[in-house]
């Protein structure tokens, strides 16, 4: 158990674990600078509960299906292990990762910026192996989607109805004693993914259209597809909370806030092998960039459309300057990412889910809420910004 253990965690942490301590840098440094700020904001034990399980369980279920990681894993399959061994060191592994380099940060804003009770930090520890066993848990009989649905619903009930009283630490450690039960019935081929070679044919036909291929990718990845519609659900929801902070100046904000959309503008980044035919195969820049530009301008524009519709339903008032909006801030949002994937794609990373976390994904949300407040500020640099945009895409065709 020990030398399985030591393989996946220096897959994960580096060769000599030199991931580790930056993280933990980091961690004490975000908390450091937001507690010396003396922002404090009030948040409820069962919403920091919930937050905190949901981000650890959704980091986890990343990991857990993160490719490179599969790869990892068939290499480990052909030798000869104990069954529950080797899948309490994956899950041990891949949750130390979880919660030491992503919830961590998470765990760092949350005590920095609210007042909390020891028992409260005791009731989050739990909260964050309770959310990596039970997503390993779920994650080992995923084909019976069904239970691990209605078993994820029952926990997030437990937690907002019982978050702030004692019960609820002795309900989720004997939740964690039924996922461990699980995971000791598991075997280590039940994480693995048997890839499926369907998808991965698309690009080898001749004929077949970029835009095609992307939208099949999409399709092929439920994780990236689910991410999509988690945005246009935001979508339905942000012009109600934007709607009652300042009225019509604050769409352009809405459009930035929509382009936020990490899992779709790291297509090269996360296929190094794409990468390599892009970049070598002759004709192939204009191919790829243009086609791939539309497919995130199509994303984009889906979340945009989502969210004036509910801004007509709920505030109206939805003009035509705001339609050319959303058309501007999805393509030029498009724009921004093909450009970054093309010349800065992200190189040392361990697993996917370091790409859907990197700080690069901030970059273009970041720039369009600059521009957005411009906007906001001078609604006649909208269309000076549609001629800048139409010279950026005049780029693409000559990369």
């Amino acid at each position: 158990m020990k030398m399985i253990s030591k393989a996946f965690a220096k897959k994960l942490f580096g060769a000599k674990y030199e991931r580790l301590p930056q993280a933990l840098l980091i961690n004490l440094i975000v908390f450091w600078g937001l507690y010396m700020a003396g922002f404090q904001i009030q948040i409820a034990p069962s919403v920091r509960f919930l937050m905190i399980s949901t981000f650890t369980a959704g980091v986890m279920w990343q990991a857990l299906c993160s490719k490179d990681n599969a790869i990892e894993l068939k290499h480990m399959l052909m030798l000869p292990f104990y069954h529950q061994e080797f899948v309490f060191s994956y899950v041990a592994m891949l949750g130390a990762y979880t919660i030491l380099t992503k919830t961590g940060l998470l765990f760092a804003v949350l005590l920095a910026v609210s007042v909390w009770k020891p028992a409260e930090i005791t009731g989050m520890a739990i909260c964050m192996v309770n959310a990596v066993l039970m997503a390993a848990a779920v994650y080992s009989i995923r084909k019976y989607w069904h239970v691990g649905g209605l078993w994820t619903a029952a926990i997030v009930a437990v937690i907002l109805l019982f978050g702030n009283r004692l019960l609820f630490g002795l309900l989720l450690l004997a939740n964690s004693l039924f996922a461990v039960i699980i995971l000791w019935r598991a075997d280590g081929y039940a994480f693995y993914q048997w890839e499926s070679t369907k998808s991965h044919a698309i690009w080898h036909q001749k004929r077949v259209s970029m835009l095609w291929y992307f939208l099949r990718y999409l399709g092929s990845h439920k994780n990236y597809l689910l991410n999509t519609v988690v945005m246009w659900c935001v979508a339905l929801v942000l012009s109600h909370f934007l709607g009652e902070m300042a009225g019509l100046s604050v769409i352009p904000v809405g459009f930035a806030i929509l382009s936020l959309n990490t899992p779709v503008c790291i297509l090269l980044s996360c296929d190094t092998g794409l990468e390599q035919a892009v970049h070598c195969l002759p004709g192939q820049k204009k191919a790829f960039c243009i086609p791939y530009c539309l497919f995130i301008s199509l994303c984009n524009i889906a979340a945009d459309v989502i969210f004036l519709l509910s801004w007509q339903v709920q505030n109206s008032d939805v003009t035509v300057q705001m339609a050319a909006g959303a058309v501007f801030f999805s393509l030029q949002s498009a724009v921004l990412s093909v450009l970054l994937e093309w010349f800065y794609p992200i190189r040392d990373w361990k697993i996917e889910s370091d790409l859907w976390h990197h700080p690069r994904k901030y970059i273009v949300p970041v720039v369009m809420l600059l521009l957005a407040g411009a906007v906001s500020a001078w609604p006649v640099l909208l269309y000076v910004l549609i001629v800048l945009l139409a010279l950026e895409t005049a780029v693409l065709f000559f990369i």
